[in-house]
């Protein structure tokens, strides 16, 4: 079998793309191609803004601290779904730490890993962020069912959910800003 420049090349084509997908690289590519391709996250249409019935929903911390979302009605939540393996949850999370960074005191966020805590803990270390992360063994509330990740949901102090998007996005945008000065004056 002859190795002609056709063949080199076809070989060299299928191990790059092998490389991309399938190992550590492939990961960031797959991340960085989700930061540049994140837009900013939209408001849902009036009808399909819906009120959260059930606020009878546990979560727990990396100490295994309980936290019951029956303390947060009647506040500004921002729930974010993610976790560590995950290329668009990594992706937005420098946007998600910017917004957090300057919000934390007026907003409820919650962050909830469907990951391993010692993973989580290893990657928010390494990259510097501050937010707490949270673990739901519980059935969440109807309103909030999703079936990928990340998904996040904006709930205004009235328990309606304002904003539900899946994918990446860029959470530190002007647009998310302006929406959250908004609802906190609510």
């Amino acid at each position: 079998m002859a190795f002609t420049k056709k063949r080199i090349f076809n070989i060299a084509f299928y191990v790059l793309i092998v490389a991309i997908i399938f190992t550590p690289l492939g990961f960031k590519v797959k991340v960085f191609t989700n930061q540049i391709f994140s837009g900013n996250p939209n408001t849902l249409k009036q009808e399909e803004q819906i009120v959260l019935q059930n606020y009878n929903w546990k979560f727990v911390d990396a100490k295994e601290n309980s936290f019951n979302f029956n303390d947060y009605q009647g506040k500004l939540v921002f729930i974010n779904f993610w976790a560590t393996w995950c290329p668009p949850c990594v992706a937005e999370m420098p946007s998600l730490q910017k917004l957090y960074t300057d919000y934390k005191n007026d907003v409820e966020f919650i962050f909830l890993a469907s990951d391993k805590v010692k993973n989580v803990n290893t990657y928010l270390k390494e990259n510097n962020f501050s937010f707490n992360v949270y673990y739901s063994n519980y059935k969440l509330p109807q309103e909030l069912k999703h079936t990928v990740i990340p998904t996040t949901f904006v709930l205004n102090k009235s328990g309606k959910i304002i904003v539900k998007e899946t994918g990446a996005k860029d959470w530190n945008s002007e647009k998310t800003r302006k929406l959250l000065d908004k609802l906190l004056k609510e």
